[in-house]
């Protein structure tokens, strides 16, 4: 359905100038209701899209090497419908080069963005222009927002530490591990 905007802008392209007032008077004296607001919350978009979205973070993990601590950047990526979870990388140097390879691997024939076009992350730096271009050029959209994670599914939020307790990188707070 479109709004009193949309059309207007349509009939502006075939160059007849209406206002919207205009616009809603007509529909609203031939009985058509003005367009449903629209949902825009982070729940709701998530609901809409929820098979086609998959979202991307890093968690770090940190690890005694011969020359002493080092903190590893793992990334990974969640697809929401089915929840399966891919570690794309795990390295202590998140630089462009390492990030090119994320995107290559994400954008493999095989790999999880496959099937999407679209792929969420927080407006984290890793994730830069080079990166960017390389998913759009394989037809996915980086789309950056402010705090996915904060505003996610507890299994969302909980996927960093389940993946490190499964592979053993940190021990279980509790008898039970994270689903």
């Amino acid at each position: 359905m479109w709004g009193y905007t949309r059309i207007q802008g349509a009939l502006k392209n075939l160059e007849h100038r209406v206002g919207r007032s205009t616009i809603a008077r007509i529909l609203k004296r031939h009985g058509l209701p003005p367009v449903p607001a629209r949902p825009t919350s982070w729940q709701t978009f998530l609901r809409a899209h929820w098979g086609a979205v998959p979202g991307a973070d890093f968690f770090t993990t940190e690890v005694w090497t011969w020359r002493g601590l080092v903190t590893f950047y793992t990334v990974f990526v969640i697809d929401l419908a089915s929840r399966r979870v891919q570690i794309v990388g795990s390295t202590p140097h998140p630089n462009g080069l390492v990030m090119r390879q994320v995107g290559r691997t994400l954008t493999a024939t095989d790999g999880l963005l496959s099937d999407h076009r679209v792929l969420i992350c927080d407006r984290d730096r890793k994730w830069s222009r080079g990166v960017q271009r390389l998913l759009a050029e394989a037809g996915v959209l980086l789309q950056q927002v402010n705090s996915p994670t904060a505003r996610m599914p507890p299994y969302t939020r909980n996927t960093s530490t389940s993946v490190r307790v499964r592979l053993g990188m940190i021990p279980p707070l509790s008898g039970d591990v994270p689903a």
